[in-house]
């Protein structure tokens, strides 16, 4: 019997954040914004580094300076269960929900990179993978866009060959028809089209919204009600046209949350965030409980990091390629992912998440 050659430890974990401003003002049926904010953590072993991110705050950097990279720096780079498992536990009493498992998110990313890196290998090889790319739909079509721009926007999707588009919905609901059968007509017939309310609407509004939404051949509705409101999600599944998938589980801290959404019986298809969920530790986790519930399994946002895990996950059946995260992904990451097809295929052949941090690129942007 060969014996396991001794720990590498992990040395130094640093995060940085930074602030990247969107092409214009920004608004989906809740929330209205002119930023985006990239949380970047490096993780060191062996002369080796690993890189993590997630969108978030700057406070999450700090909350990673002060209390998780002390939990997790000496402890051995394969051992990623462990780490997080101690990052868990030292942020119990500021609640772990919210801010703290995003930055548990980002180092947890980050160390699963290094631990990757170190053996030489991609993190599709590492997991296995369950198909070589995963189908991928346009997500963006923001409340605030004109028709004449939600259309240039769907014609640039389905150009680049993707076969379904999101778009946001829910701030103005008396013009959401109008929108949705605008993008209708740009799509055609052989583009599937999806929508958004970011829980913007009460039960009984979504309701009708569904309908409405019903002859534009709308098969996705995604947070019709708020996330919170499990009972409403399970009256929308129960009630909405055949056809139409109603979607949520973006908002998502932990496990618990998720199995509560799954035992509710209150999503046709479950949505995962590994830069919320606890990363990737917390986003296989998601995957197991789709499987145990026969649930299709869907990605939120951050395409680079979900196109390996998406492939490797037996459920997921498509991912997001979100507007303003694919756009930071290419311009602060080499090796950032492009659909080919519709489709989205991580890069076996380099290792890890496949990603190289633009250091000097995002200086302008650091907080």
């Amino acid at each position: 019997m060969t014996s396991r050659a001794a720990p590498t430890a992990i040395g130094k974990v640093a995060a940085c954040a930074y602030r990247i401003p969107t092409d214009g003002p920004e608004s989906d049926g809740t929330l209205c914004w002119r930023d985006t904010t990239l949380v970047l953590v490096r993780a060191t072993a062996g002369g080796v580094a690993g890189v993590g991110y997630g969108y978030s705050d700057r406070a999450a950097a700090l909350l990673i300076a002060d209390k998780l990279a002390p939990r997790v720096e000496g402890q051995d780079a394969m051992a990623t269960q462990t780490c997080w498992a101690r990052m868990a536990a030292c942020v119990r009493n500021l609640g772990r929900p919210g801010l703290c498992a995003q930055a548990i998110s980002a180092v947890d990313t980050a160390l699963w990179d290094l631990k990757c890196r170190l053996l030489g290998v991609s993190l599709a090889d590492l997991l296995g993978p369950a198909r070589e790319a995963i189908p991928t739909y346009g997500s963006g079509g923001f409340t605030n866009e004109t028709l004449p721009q939600l259309r240039e926007q769907v014609r640039n999707w389905t150009q680049a060959g993707l076969a379904a588009v999101k778009i946001k919905i829910g701030r103005e609901p008396a013009a959401d028809a109008a929108r949705v059968e605008a993008v209708r007509a740009e799509a055609g017939p052989g583009v599937r089209v999806m929508v958004d309310a970011n829980g913007a609407y009460a039960r009984k509004q979504a309701l009708l919204m569904a309908e409405r939404f019903a002859p534009m051949d709308v098969c996705w509705f995604e947070e019709p009600v708020s996330s919170d409101d499990l009972d409403g999600l399970r009256m929308l599944r129960d009630r909405a046209p055949a056809g139409m998938d109603i979607a949520a589980g973006e908002y998502a801290f932990d496990l618990p949350y998720l199995e509560r959404m799954l035992g509710a019986q209150a999503v046709d298809v479950l949505q995962a965030d590994a830069t919320r969920c606890g990363g990737i530790t917390g986003w296989l986790g998601a995957a197991a409980l789709c499987e145990a519930h026969g649930v299709p399994l869907s990605s939120h946002c951050a395409p680079a990091l979900h196109t390996a895990l998406c492939c490797c996950a037996r459920p997921a059946v498509h991912l997001e390629y979100f507007k303003d995260h694919e756009r930071i992904e290419r311009l602060l990451f080499d090796g950032a992912p492009r659909p080919a097809g519709g489709r989205l295929a991580p890069d076996r052949g380099r290792p890890g998440l496949g990603l190289e941090f633009k250091e000097k690129d995002a200086q302008c942007y650091l907080l």
